[in-house]
């Protein structure tokens, strides 16, 4: 496949292989089934959304090599997906297939010499995975690799990147496989935990069912009329965030993280009978409000009383991805290895326009009321689930403009993480930072939370946004703004 630009965008010439070999694979066994790549899956190959998942974990002690090799074979290669290959069936029309194969963990298994006493470990750790965001895996092995950090930084002794390709699953699975590998610090024979399911409602009497049919019905029409519109012409406003074009799937991407106390957030959430989730976008969209801000005027002071140089109707609209599983949660290895379990492994995903209010609010907790109102409405919508529809039915038989991700300002994902301190094959984990490249905009944020601590994990474009620290600033100022005004207008409840 080729690319070539044509009106500031990048299109598509020629036929279209998803760059994938022909190859001969050897199955294990003659019985073994060929499955064919999901629609969402093919999404997550295409050249403006070839999508990389780059799941970074610091430790207490040095990584053992050999040992974290031996694991490997019980765990990652038990699991089909991590050892197979993306083979094009030329008898099928040149469907891409999952096909298993002999895994070399040597092609897969990265230990880069590192010097021990150099000036700016954490600093050596960032540049070596931006680096490796210039890079792609070959589609002649399976599409992961990990790689060996025996450096000490200001939170680790050492850091493990994992590098999956998108299309082997989406964030919630990968986790999902990721956290069933390892092991409670305080119980090292059980599995950690996660943040239970919220409870069904009570059941409502039948004016509000039918009411809550109507307005589900009547969301899912405007959120698909906003989706068409979004595709083909009502773009975000060209703020200092926005990539002009598709072409910025293929620039390198600078990750970093900020980390928050839980119990800071759980206070908001508590203050104002609001969700995490409400409170890490209100604090998002104030983070973005404060930077904007400053890139469009000389804001000085303390955030609270700046001069208000934004324009006005500014639209800044993120893809949100929605887990969209049955069984949410975590499980042995046996189990979500075997085929057809309720694990339901893959992108089992679908995703909503989330649109961000871009403001200087005179009262923080506005932000708050915004988040939680947008939110609110995007839960009474069917647009996740219509847009893996469309992903299942553009994709594979008629591939448009629907067929692929809208070229929003940024993305946005929220993954639970475990509870309790946990080791990976007898190592502490000391944080989890998942984040991504290869996605077409310049800015992404995950959210994880793990034991004490929520972290945003932010994957940027420096050509766009060159300093990327001080928007971090900016989130963790905003957080402290709107805890400032809970306590200051005694919304604390004991």
């Amino acid at each position: 496949m080729e690319l070539e630009r044509k009106n500031g965008e990048w299109i598509k010439s020629g036929s279209c292989d998803l760059g994938l070999r022909r190859i001969k694979v050897r199955k294990e066994s003659v019985d073994e089934e060929e499955e064919p790549l999901s629609p969402m899956a093919r999404m997550f190959q295409q050249p403006e959304s070839n999508v990389y998942i780059i799941a970074m974990l610091g430790f207490k002690s040095p990584i053992d090599p050999h040992f974290l090799k031996a694991n490997l074979v019980y765990t990652f290669l038990k699991h089909s997906r991590f050892s197979s290959v993306q083979v094009a069936d030329e008898k099928n029309g040149g469907e891409v297939k999952w096909v298993k194969t002999k895994v070399d963990l040597d092609n897969h298994v990265k230990i880069p010499m590192v010097d021990q006493h150099m000036a700016s470990p954490d600093q050596f750790v960032e540049d070596y995975i931006a680096n490796l965001t210039n890079t792609h895996i070959s589609t002649s092995i399976p599409m992961w690799d990990v790689h060996i950090l025996n450096l000490k930084t200001c939170d680790a002794e050492s850091t493990l990147v994992i590098r999956v390709h998108h299309s082997l699953g989406d964030g919630t699975s990968l986790m999902s496989f990721l956290i069933s590998c390892c092991r409670k610090t305080s119980e090292p024979d059980a599995l950690p935990s996660f943040p239970a399911a919220k409870k069904s409602r009570p059941d409502a009497g039948w004016f509000w069912k039918c009411w809550s049919v109507l307005l589900l019905a009547w969301n899912t029409l405007v959120d698909i009329w906003m989706c068409v519109a979004t595709t083909y012409f009502l773009k975000d406003t060209q703020t200092p965030l926005k990539a002009p074009s598709r072409a910025v799937a293929f620039t390198s991407r600078r990750i970093m993280r900020r980390t928050f106390c839980v119990d800071d957030v759980k206070l908001v959430k508590n203050a104002t009978n609001t969700t995490v989730n409400d409170v890490v976008l209100a604090i998002t969209q104030a983070g973005l409000s404060r930077y904007l801000n400053r890139k469009y005027g000389k804001g000085t002071g303390d955030g609270e009383s700046w001069e208000n140089n934004l324009p006005n109707s500014i639209r800044l609209t993120a893809t949100l991805f929605i887990n969209l599983r049955s069984s949410p949660g975590i499980y042995a290895i046996a189990k979500m290895v075997k085929k057809h379990s309720q694990t339901e492994w893959g992108n089992k995903i679908g995703y909503v326009l989330y649109p961000f209010k871009i403001a200087l609010k005179d009262n923080p907790l506005d932000y708050i009321r915004d988040a939680k109102a947008t939110m609110d409405r995007k839960k009474a919508t069917l647009e996740a689930q219509f847009r893996l529809f469309m992903a299942k039915v553009f994709v594979r038989f008629y591939p448009t403009k629907l067929a692929t991700f809208p070229l929003t300002t940024m993305w946005f994902s929220n993954v639970a993480g475990p509870q309790e301190e946990i080791s990976l094959f007898g190592n502490q984990v000391t944080f989890i930072a998942p984040s991504l490249y290869g996605q077409p905009v310049a800015l992404t944020i995950h959210i994880i939370s793990y034991e004490k601590k929520i972290s945003m994990v932010l994957s940027v474009d420096e050509n766009i946004i060159p300093d990327p620290y001080q928007l971090c600033d900016d989130f963790e100022e905003a957080l402290k703004l709107i805890k400032k005004t809970i306590v200051a207008e005694g919304l604390i409840k004991k």
